[in-house]
């Protein structure tokens, strides 16, 4: 049975789906100063997506938020532009930030810290990231000389916290982006021990792509009569993406994999485990494809330089495990592949919603072995996607024309990334980067951060 807000907020969807055909607000019209306003449209943002739209004006007038919104549907802005108009003119002290937003995870940090900085900036506002694999001493000094926002991972600021270096008792804004990927994660008790830590008259917004897996009971705790905005079902699928399911003899996979990532324009595969992403780029570069991998495995420099890399067009290709599935936003990415099935039909959704983002069409193909094709048809109906799936083998007509589908990628900027003489071995750089005393920059003991923080204790997402 669906909770109270579960039923407001499918009530708000279909609000929101009637309201579909109303004229879009311009920025100017929802409360934003205008400063920002400009700032915005220096950055050619001129008219507010739908979930910005709606949920902008209960965010500004200082009412709690519940949102919902499928994978690129604008949910930074809809809680990061009334973040920023809360905090303008306010003051900037010591360690005591004003306004905090926790992620799940590094890359999601970054991401919204750099979507956010360039607007805090015009504001006279400034914003810094907190998370595992970058050097803790950097970002206590930054602490220590004031900022007005953080955009953290629970764990390292978690430990920011217990070091004296970080007071929550300022925060006069909570966001928590991506809250159900964080109860995956098994977040939810630092979550909320840092939501305890922060003053309870103070305003909140919680967004998620669903409601389920503890965010209910999560939102119930936290905030209060809250404004519900939705602008899809969470288990819809994106219209303007192709879904394809193609089966595949075991001894044929690889063969079929290099085939479609040959083609011309940027795709990004899907695998199950950090060793399979190792071993697909390597198998993908050898066969003269140029791929990068990303996983928990890895330092968050390497994990920084291979979106880079696949950002810029120097990889065309990026295998990657579901740690990517989550917040990480890179253009023109026309393509993703399910090299590997999601452990359910909401991975589906969250995988595939790494293309056809901002309204552009993307296609999305399943390569299934003949004992995972029953299981997948069953996961895919339940994310709303009826397709049947054809038996290929490479050379095949319908791989072919994956194959030659897509604009060519343009590099965008010269190449700063170190390779290893031997393409594919890791899928991108060998060497390790490390800080001024040799060691890798992973947590404080020179560990690469895991991309699977639920089987070790919440704060390992330092």
């Amino acid at each position: 049975m669906k909770s109270e807000l579960e039923v407001g907020l499918d009530a708000a969807a279909e609000l929101s789906v009637a309201a579909a055909g109303e004229p879009v607000p311009s920025f100017a019209s929802l409360g934003l100063p205008e400063k920002l306003i400009n700032a915005l449209s220096r950055r050619g943002v001129t008219e507010p997506f739908a979930i910005q739209a709606r949920a902008l004006p209960d965010a500004v007038a200082g009412r709690d938020i519940l949102g919902r919104g499928q994978t690129g549907s604008g949910k930074t802005l809809a809680f990061g532009l009334p973040l920023l108009t809360r905090l303008l003119g306010g003051p900037r002290a010591p360690r005591t930030p004003r306004g905090l937003v926790l992620v799940p995870t590094r890359e999601l940090a970054q991401q919204v810290h750099d979507a956010l900085a360039p607007l805090g900036q015009a504001l006279d506002l400034k914003l810094m990231t907190i998370y595992g694999g970058a050097s803790m001493g950097r970002q206590i000094d930054q602490l220590r000389r004031g900022v007005d926002i953080v955009v953290a991972t629970p764990g390292r600021l978690q430990d920011l916290i217990d070091q004296r270096e970080c007071d929550l008792s300022q925060v006069v804004i909570t966001v928590l982006d991506e809250a159900d990927h964080m109860a995956d994660l098994g977040f939810m008790p630092a979550v909320t021990a840092l939501l305890d830590l922060t003053p309870s008259n103070g305003q909140r917004m919680l967004f998620s792509a669903t409601l389920d897996r503890g965010v209910d009971k999560l939102a119930r705790a936290y905030l209060k009569t809250p404004a519900m905005h939705a602008v899809a079902p969470a288990a819809s699928p994106v219209d303007t993406m192709d879904h394809l399911a193609f089966a595949v003899q075991r001894d044929a996979k690889v063969a079929v994999a290099t085939e479609i990532a040959s083609r011309p324009a940027r795709t990004l595969f899907f695998v199950r485990t950090k060793h399979g992403a190792d071993r697909l780029a390597m198998q993908l570069s050898t066969s003269g494809v140029n791929a990068m991998a990303i996983h928990g495995n890895l330092t968050q420099n390497a994990r920084k330089r291979a979106l880079e890399g696949f950002a810029h067009g120097h990889a065309r290709v990026l295998v990657a495990t579901d740690v990517a599935a989550r917040g990480i936003h890179v253009d023109d990415v026309d393509l993703v592949v399910h090299y590997d099935p999601p452990a359910d039909h909401k991975d589906y959704l969250h995988r595939s919603g790494r293309t056809a983002r901002a309204g552009a069409r993307g296609t999305v193909v399943s390569l299934l072995l003949s004992d995972e094709v029953r299981d997948n048809q069953r996961l895919r109906e339940r994310a709303g996607v009826e397709v049947s799936a054809q038996s290929v083998v490479p050379g095949h007509p319908a791989v072919r024309a994956i194959a030659e589908s897509g604009e060519p990628v343009v590099v965008t900027t010269p190449a700063r990334m170190a390779y290893s003489d031997r393409p594919g071995r890791t899928g991108g750089p060998r060497r390790s980067y490390s800080d001024r005393a040799g060691r890798p920059q992973g947590d404080r003991t020179g560990r690469p951060q895991s991309d699977r923080p639920a089987r070790r204790s919440p704060s390992s997402s330092r």
